[in-house]
């Protein structure tokens, strides 16, 4: 596929503006974990079923415009026009879509061929084997001690020190300051804060039902929103191993094989 044919949108038989493949990125649902046998080495994976898309495109931002940096704004889910009040509808009306349930904006270098009112697919996005990263609001866990929250190890718990084995211990610092220093790790609020698991893989692609299946876990609870972007790292395609055909032993010695009954000699 030429580059012209990549940046360039397509326009489905359904009627919808499709955004160009080079654009990799797209908001989707949790739905939940499940597992599968890989289509490529066979072994069961225990993967994350994310529905991913549509998602409309609202606006596109520019270094060159007012707004100064590359960035685009992607919606996803349905939501009644009567939840929305009139900035937000003005915004939808005037890419040319319906209503958004959410609404968050991207920044992106690559923004060739992009416009308001095309529509981001998964099948478009990403393929099978690709390396994803993940963005999502993790679980709220609620008020926790420091064991759980940092994994401190507790006090000893000896000499009847019942009361104080899940204590932080010393919290203030020497004499010449004797307060608390900002960034103690203490007792406190654990988790619902936006967090990111890095270069996953991508297992599956459903067109049809846009579904994604992602190796592991990604974090959110069951019906929470998440951000699948080209991952960060360098190595952003699995790529399989040769084998050779040559069997070699523990000592690197050649194994030749043995020739099989019956077999008529030349």
């Amino acid at each position: 596929m030429s580059e012209q044919q990549t940046t360039e949108s397509t326009v489905a038989s359904d009627g919808v503006k499709k955004a160009p493949a080079t654009f990799r990125a797209i908001l989707g649902e949790k739905i939940g974990m499940t597992q599968m046998f890989h289509p490529k080495d066979r072994n069961l994976y225990g993967v994350t079923i994310v529905k991913a898309g549509p998602c409309p495109v609202l606006r596109v931002k520019t270094a060159g415009s007012k707004d100064g940096y590359d960035a685009v704004q992607l919606g996803f889910g349905a939501r009644r026009e009567k939840s929305c009040d009139k900035s937000e509808l003005g915004q939808f009306k005037a890419a040319g879509i319906a209503p958004a349930k959410h609404v968050r904006e991207i920044r992106a270098a690559n923004l060739a061929g992009l416009e308001a009112g095309q529509t981001v697919t998964v099948e478009a996005a990403f393929k099978t084997g690709d390396y994803v990263d993940v963005q999502g609001v993790c679980k709220g866990k609620g008020f926790a001690g420091v064991m759980k929250r940092h994994n401190f190890r507790g006090l000893p718990a000896s000499h009847g020190a019942s009361d104080k084995k899940r204590s932080p211990g010393s919290l203030a610092s020497r004499r010449s300051l004797g307060r608390v220093m900002p960034g103690q790790r203490m007792a406190g609020h654990m988790g619902n804060v936006a967090t990111s698991t890095i270069k996953i893989e991508v297992v599956a692609v459903d067109a049809e039902k846009h579904l994604i299946y992602l190796a592991g876990a990604v974090p959110g609870p069951r019906g929470g929103l998440v951000t699948i972007f080209e991952t960060v790292k360098s190595k952003k395609v699995r790529v399989e191993p040769v084998r050779s055909a040559v069997k070699k032993d523990k000592m690197g010695n050649i194994i030749k094989a043995a020739a099989k009954p019956g077999a008529a000699k030349k």
